[in-house]
């Protein structure tokens, strides 16, 4: 199938939360954030403000009927800031007017009156003076202590890797009015209804069951939406309940650029070890990340980190700490691949450092480490159905690793002003929520009369294609045409106590939900037909809507069995609950089994680098990646490539600033860039793995969302062996993404060796 959406949003029908027509009497929001990072508010003028123009209410922590609070896993976010600000453009008052451009001139007129604290940006300070969101925590391994003398090699290094902006086309908003009974609903672009509800509730100071958020489709997420899509529901729903009229809040670009967080940045410390025959033996890895000015989701994200610190190689003895820093930025919160990436970036830069130390190919050192059956992840999980050397073997065999080689090595000696690098990225990912009780999911199904079909879940369809993955799974399961199922919006009266749509656990957990109760009535419906046709029960089957027995059609089609199953008052409809068997993990111990199943691939990345200029180009990249038993190819291979340009962009040209002050100068796509069509790496091969998949992926495809990104970090090494070709004497810090700038840095840094190639590198610079 193909994406159902497709053709809507192709021709501007698809609706959007911006889409929705409002209410008459609609207000409009528009938010004060605070114009200091940190400092004690001792109070606002507000009466400017409400003297403007059309301006109705403004909204502070006072008019807060509940409790100010959203933090989810730490309770440490207000939704309005009182007593004191924790980064720049923290709400602090939200303006409601007749028009939203009469609330955004009445922000410009608010004056805050704050005392200036300290501000801190850099995470290993804020880890000095004890500014820690959570305790750390530290997965281990074997003994790295006593391993260490049996290493032949050992490597030091550190790693730094930038935060990333999730840049969704749909900025973050929210439409709210009220509901008879003292309730609201929420028409929210979030993907997590549930964190909506459940935190809007908590503001509001009443029952979840009177905040029912609504939810049709999001236009991109990426992961910014999961836990940051609540406070603007939050902020709607107050004003909603306390004016008692409509409210409409949707961020201007800029003011979402400022006011929300992003990936995670990172920087790190690592201590590899190897054998003589680069066996890999020890590692220690220290990891200070970015948590910004509250929790977030930040510890979750830290601990998949540990859980992908060591990427898809097995080292014996492994020391993994991690330490949740609060600094004076923006909430940071997830981000595809939710800290996995920024785990393998740290392992596959000391990979590279021992290679340039040692003189051979990094890939060289990967592949004989990676992992194979039977062995323990530093978290206890033990290894199974791994695919990380048959995925190696493929591209090693169908892409001519070595002749590849070859014909770069040849380019370089050829060309004095071009290089070009290859590396090879290997990606191991593991697929669930790392808190076990979010692996779970709810289905509702109804089939009509007229034997058309309506499901409900929890999945937000955000261009993923989730919605085509559960319709074409309803289809499947009871034999039918995918034309007569509708999947309905995301609404917490019909799905609750969702799981958001995240970790690329969606289709898993809601398929397998909708498969349940699809079978149920199916199981149903041809007991029916078995006692209203007389017939064998073990015979009969449902396929492209007719009643088989034994394989022959029956006197019945599927429109007749729907019709005379409710004439014969037959339940047509289901609710199904599936959770994730056999998941569970102990932090006290730091081990568990708490991944369904892991995802692998390998990609080769070529890049060339322009010597003079310093500017590079991605030329290609071919990868083999386990899909399992894919039944939607071309959308799982949209979001190989949708992943793999984001990966790109991340580690090579997505470059956020915040100055010392903690103001974000990358606030602009004219100062931050992000891959456009022209970044897309002219060949892109995708290479789909032949596997029998896994019995936890919905119809044995296996999740598909988030590992793709992984393969990004191979641009950034194929980059830096680039600049190496040119000037080998030089080892440019691990710190991404590698900008141009960074390239130019170190293609013409000061000689280390010969004088020779500092010749060869002043003559190339004039």
């Amino acid at each position: 199938m193909h994406n159902l959406d497709a053709a809507g949003h192709v021709r501007g029908e698809s609706q959007y939360l911006d889409d929705i027509p409002v209410q008459r009497g609609t207000l409009h929001a528009a938010v004060f954030g605070s114009p200091l990072a940190h400092g004690v508010l001792d109070g606002l003028n507000l009466q400017a403000a409400r003297r403007a123009p059309g301006v109705v209410r403004i909204l502070t922590a006072e008019d807060i009927p509940g409790e100010n609070q959203i933090g989810g896993i730490v309770p440490d976010e207000p939704l309005l800031a009182e007593g004191h600000v924790h980064f720049q453009s923290q709400p602090v008052a939200l303006v409601l007017a007749e028009t939203e451009a009469q609330a955004r001139a009445a922000v410009r007129l608010i004056e805050a009156d704050i005392t200036p604290l300290p501000v801190i940006t850099d995470p290993r300070v804020a880890q000095a003076q004890g500014e820690l969101i959570v305790p750390p925590r530290t997965f281990r391994l074997g003994d790295p202590a006593t391993a260490w003398a049996d290493c032949a090699h050992i490597i030091e290094g550190t790693a730094e890797n930038g935060g990333q902006e999730h840049l969704y086309i749909e900025t973050q908003g929210a439409y709210a009015y009220p509901t008879d009974g003292g309730g609201v609903r929420v028409h929210s672009s979030t993907q997590g209804p549930t964190a909506v509800q459940r935190h809007t509730a908590r503001v509001l100071g009443t029952g979840m069951h009177k905040v029912e958020v609504d939810v049709v489709r999001l236009g991109g997420g990426f992961g910014g939406k999961e836990d940051q899509a609540t406070t603007w529901g939050a902020m709607a729903a107050l004003a909603a309940y306390v004016l008692k009229k409509p409210v409409k809040l949707v961020l201007p670009r800029h003011d979402d650029l400022r006011m929300t967080g992003k990936r995670h940045p990172y920087s790190s410390d690592f201590k590899l070890g190897l054998s003589a025959d680069l066996k890999l033996l020890a590692y220690e890895v220290t990891f200070y990340q970015n948590a910004g000015a509250a929790a977030d989701l930040s510890p979750a994200v830290l601990e998949r980190t540990l859980f992908h610190a060591c990427n898809t190689y097995f080292i014996p003895n492994v020391r993994a700490t991690a330490y949740s820093c609060r600094t004076n930025l923006p909430p940071n919160t997830a981000f595809r691949g939710f800290g996995g990436p920024q785990g393998m970036f740290v392992i596959e830069s000391a990979i590279a450092q021992a290679a340039e130390q040692l003189g051979v190919p990094a890939y060289e050192i990967q592949r004989r480490n990676l992992l194979e059956d039977g062995q323990v992840f530093p978290y206890g999980q033990r290894v199974e159905a791994c695919n990380a050397g048959l995925s190696w073997q493929a591209a090693e065999q169908k892409f001519d690793l070595a002749g590849w080689q070859d014909e770069v090595d040849s380019f370089n000696n050829q060309n004095a002003t071009k290089k070009r690098g290859l590396a090879v990225m290997p990606i191991c990912f593991g697929i669930s929520f790392t808190k076990t009780a979010m692996n779970q999911a709810r289905a509702l199904v109804h089939i009509y009369t007229d034997g058309s079909v309506g499901i409900s879940t929890g999945a937000v369809e955000m261009g993923q294609g989730v919605n085509t993955k559960m319709i074409q799974v309803a289809a499947r399961t009871l034999g039918i045409n995918p034309n007569r199922v509708r999947l309905e919006a995301t609404n917490t009266t019909r799905v609750a106590n969702t799981s958001p749509s995240a970790a690329s656990a969606t289709a898993d957990l809601n398929g397998k939900a909708v498969e349940m109760a699809c079978r149920e009535l199916r199981t149903r419906l041809l007991r029916h037909a078995a006692e209203d046709l007389q017939m064998n029960y073990e015979g009969l089957d449902i396929h492209d809507e007719q009643v088989l027995a034994a394989g022959t059609p029956a006197e019945t089609d599927w429109e007749k069995l729907v019709s005379t199953a409710y004439w014969k008052r037959v339940s047509l409809t289901e609710n199904a609950h599936y959770a994730t068997p056999d998941l569970w993990f102990d932090q006290t111990q730091e081990k568990g089994h708490p991944f369904a199943y892991h995802v692998y691939g390998t990609a080769v990345v070529q890049a060339t680098v322009d010597a003079v200029r310093g500017t590079y180009d991605v030329d290609a990249v071919r990868l083999v990646h386990d899909f399992g038993q894919s039944f939607t190819p071309g959308i799982d291979r949209g979001q190989i490539e949708g992943g793999l340009v984001q990966g790109l962009g991340w580690m090579t040209m997505e470059e956020l600033i915040y100055n010392a002050d903690g103001r974000l100068l990358s606030n602009a796509l004219s100062t931050y860039k992000v891959p456009d069509l022209y970044s897309v790496p002219v060949v892109l091969d995708v290479e789909f793995l032949e596997t029998p998949g896994h019995p936890n992926a919905i119809l044995r495809a296996k999740a598909v969302g988030e590992p793709p990104l992984m393969y990004g970090l191979g641009g950034y090494f194929a980059i830096r062996n680039a600049v190496r070709a040119f000037r080998p004497d030089v080892r440019p810090a691990f710190s991404a993404p590698i900008t141009p700038e960074k390239v130019l840095t170190s293609l013409y840094a000061p000689a280390k060796v010969p004088v020779a190639t500092a010749s060869r590198a002043s003559t190339m610079a004039s």
